[in-house]
């Protein structure tokens, strides 16, 4: 497959703070590489689906604290050593995709001319750092006191899980030391990978325990974070196809970034999971992962990475209720998929006995 603009090297341009000169019509405004005034002038928008994206991302604010963990912490002395090892690993790395998310959205959002758009970024980067809250909210918690340093360390001490983290870390700091619009679209792809296909093993996980009775608390949090993750899910999946007509970039590049991104993901979660959880195994993580591969291309307008008919469907359909924020069949948080129906605040959702 030919690249596209392959020659081009130049630099992201950054949206200017003050920019008196700046047009703000709708007909010239674009997602990059517009005249923007940098205000929020968003009574007449031409991405119309940004403005209810973050009505419904600003209806799912919710408060880790609300949540009651108090029987995880018993449920956690009922786990065996594989599954608490299993929880505890999870719990850094998630601890170290929620940071790296935090701290990389505003340098990709520095280039957005599309107010609708930047606002929506702006609220990402305010539910990264809550989930960052909610998992430190779990370790203080739930974790014995004299272990919590290894879980927040765990990232750094763990061979396979640093190795993972490094490849993450690597792509964003690519374009942080050299800000070319091919590093711009690598990082936007990375965005995508991990905000769709990095956490869903780490919410199978808890979703199985949670079918098993165990660690209910943790589970009411992982639907709300996995509430707020589809909606980053559905930003991205806007911005990639837009962005693939407006950056230069090849498909063999978005292929092997999503295939590298399956095998680390594989791998990962076999070294953390494996076959020591009941529920969970290393030909089920193989599966899942490639089916949301699929999925994830899909909806960018890709064809499917893995034609195997086992790619087809997810081998965790059994656990889809556990993701449901309310008992509604009208309200819904699907993790599957990539939509999200339910405009429940946290309020709304009074324990585990409403699933």
């Amino acid at each position: 497959m030919v690249a596209i603009f392959p020659e081009n090297k130049h630099r992201m341009p950054l949206t200017p703070i003050f920019n008196p000169q700046g047009d703000d019509r709708i007909e010239n405004r674009t997602i990059w590489f517009g005249n923007t005034t940098n205000l929020m002038q968003l009574n007449d928008v031409r991405y119309s689906w940004a403005i209810g994206l973050y009505q419904q991302m600003r209806e799912n604010f919710w408060i880790p604290q609300k949540l009651d963990i108090t029987q995880d912490v018993t449920d956690y002395w009922n786990l065996t050593n594989d599954e608490r090892r299993a929880f505890e690993g999870i719990l850094s790395y998630l601890t170290f995709l929620d940071s790296v998310q935090t701290c990389n959205i505003p340098h990709l959002k520095s280039s957005i001319t599309a107010p609708e758009i930047s606002l929506c970024m702006a609220e990402q980067i305010s539910q990264e750092g809550m989930h960052n809250h909610a998992y430190q909210y779990m370790i203080e918690t739930i974790i014995p006191s004299e272990k919590r340093d290894k879980v927040y360390d765990f990232w750094r001490t763990d061979k396979v899980l640093a190795g993972r983290c490094e490849f993450i870390a690597r792509m964003y700091q690519k374009y942080i030391d050299n800000p070319t619009e091919e590093n711009y679209f690598i990082a936007l792809l990375a965005d995508y990978l991990l905000e769709s296909l990095y956490f869903y093993n780490g919410f199978i996980y808890f979703y199985n325990l949670a079918a098993r009775m165990l660690m209910p608390g943790s589970a009411d949090i992982f639907k709300m974070i996995n509430r707020d993750e589809l909606s980053h899910v559905r930003l991205y999946q806007r911005l990639i196809p837009e962005a693939m007509r407006s950056f230069p970039h090849s498909l063999d590049q978005i292929y092997e970034m999503f295939d590298t991104a399956v095998q680390h993901e594989c791998r990962w979660t076999n070294h953390i999971v494996g076959d020591n959880i009941l529920g969970i195994t290393q030909s089920s993580t193989e599966r899942y992962t490639k089916y949301l591969a699929n999925i994830r291309l899909r909806a960018i307008g890709l064809d499917p990475l893995y034609t195997d008919p086992e790619y087809s469907k997810s081998p965790y359909t059994h656990l889809e209720k556990f993701s449901d924020t309310k008992k509604d069949g009208n309200t819904k948080a699907n993790f599957f998929e990539s939509s999200v129906t339910s405009y429940v605040m946290s309020s709304g959702v009074a324990g585990w006995e409403e699933i």
